[in-house]
């Protein structure tokens, strides 16, 4: 047997694959790189050493207002260690300044006090003032012209009620935009419900260009970069997470530059070579982006690039907070089958893009060729299997499942983080 330690919620598993019929392990390297530099000051030296920009100090000099753009509490953005530094710079040359940290939380929830404390801390969270975006607040929006795609660009009104956008984020590979960070901190970070709905609209999600680790002809990427540039984000601060969600590296400058230093980065140590198999085990990182079914899509897609048509996804993931949207819950559980979903949704028009559409689009897009097996004992099996997956409470009852359906001669691969590599 072969002993695999994968996440789950915010502890581990070591789940046992016999070894006549493991194949692979894909693994990012992103633990295997090791700093010579603690993280903090790692984030000091990429501060120090802006990418085709000024330093932060040298921007916020002689401004009233600024506001700092962060991801809310579905993204592991280590702010506890990012957001003191950042704040520290900024009031050593300027402490008069009035911040804002304006939370990007896209299209979900707002996030809860507890939650803010779990990214920040107590003490920026009793002292600072955080302002939680909302999609579909209209009054909080401005439109500030038409994206590529066509459909109207809505942002928070304080990109341009601010004298100076900054953004902090982390940078991942991510299953249809490329990777994460850099102006996904504007769209669909601070935009209005409309404007994401547009960009995510199923043309795009369809496109062979949307997926994990590309960016040059991504629609939903060019569109992501024009409104950046719309909403003058000034300066980022990207960090590089490995699967304890320590920072191994960061990246600080101009939004687009910065930006892709630090794709590149990550592109050199995430890529895996992609090994056939029947059965495919993966996560989806353990918490926080296990917290729902929505989110665990991510992880599926890194299975889908590696398994034989008609194979089977084990997915271990928590969901503790559920299915993650009633519309991505309804839109699967209310049609036959993944066949029915697809082909409703690929007549659905660019402007008339439903919500949590792109999420479910993917799962039925996987579910039409393979079997998901969800891993779970924190969400109710019945409203898994009304999802069109099976359900198991614990990976070896996933994994004798799996047998029956495949064989007991399946071909297993084994990817202990689903949303860290990038599989070709």
């Amino acid at each position: 047997m072969t002993t695999v330690r994968v996440p789950y919620h915010r502890t581990h598993w070591n789940v046992e694959i016999p070894d006549e019929n493991l194949v692979g392990i894909l693994e990012s390297k992103v633990n295997e790189f090791i700093p010579n530099l603690t993280e903090e000051e790692i984030v000091k030296k990429a501060l120090d050493n802006p990418i085709g920009s000024p330093k932060l100090e040298e921007l916020v000099v002689g401004k009233k207002d600024m506001v700092i753009i962060t991801s809310d509490h579905t993204r592991p953005v280590p702010s506890k260690i990012t957001m003191p530094i950042l704040l520290e710079r900024i009031r050593s040359v300027n402490p008069e300044i009035d911040i804002k940290i304006l939370i990007a939380t896209g299209y979900h929830r707002g996030s809860t006090r507890e939650e803010l404390i779990d990214k920040f801390g107590v003490e920026i969270v009793n002292n600072e003032k955080i302002i939680m975006h909302d999609s579909r607040d209209k009054e909080s929006l401005i439109k500030l012209g038409t994206l590529p795609s066509g459909g109207e660009l809505w942002l928070n009104k304080l990109v341009q009620e601010t004298e100076l956008l900054i953004a902090e984020g982390f940078i991942e590979p991510h299953f249809f935009a490329g990777f994460s960070g850099g102006r996904k901190s504007i769209l669909p970070g601070i935009a209005g419900a409309e404007t994401v709905l547009a960009n995510h609209c199923s043309e795009f999600i369809a496109s062979e260009y949307a997926r994990t680790g590309i960016l040059d002809k991504n629609p939903l990427h060019i569109d992501m970069l024009y409104a950046a540039k719309k909403a003058n984000l000034a300066f980022i601060l990207n960090v590089v997470i490995n699967g304890d969600k320590k920072i191994i590296n960061a990246f600080a400058g101009d939004s687009e530059k910065a930006h892709l230093a630090g794709c590149d980065f990550l592109e050199d140590i995430a890529k895996v070579d992609k090994a056939d198999a029947d059965i495919v085990v993966t996560t989806n990182g353990g918490y926080p982006l296990d917290q729902n079914v929505y989110q665990s899509v991510k992880g599926m897609t890194a299975a889908e690039a590696t398994c034989k048509e008609d194979g089977v996804i084990i997915m271990i993931s928590a969901c503790n907070d559920g299915h993650g949207g009633q519309s991505f819950y309804d839109n699967l559980a209310n049609a036959s089958g993944p066949e029915e979903v697809l082909d409703r949704v690929l007549k659905i028009p660019r402007n008339e893009t439903v919500p949590d559409q792109w999420e479910f689009q993917i799962l039925a897009r996987i579910l039409s060729k393979f079997t998901v097996i969800l891993v779970t004992d924190m969400y109710e099996p019945e409203k898994i299997k009304a999802m069109h997956m099976e359900h198991a409470y614990t990976f070896e009852e996933a994994l004798e499942k799996a047998f029956e359906m495949k064989g007991r001669d399946a071909k297993v691969v084994v990817i202990p983080d689903g949303v860290s590599v990038i599989v070709r």
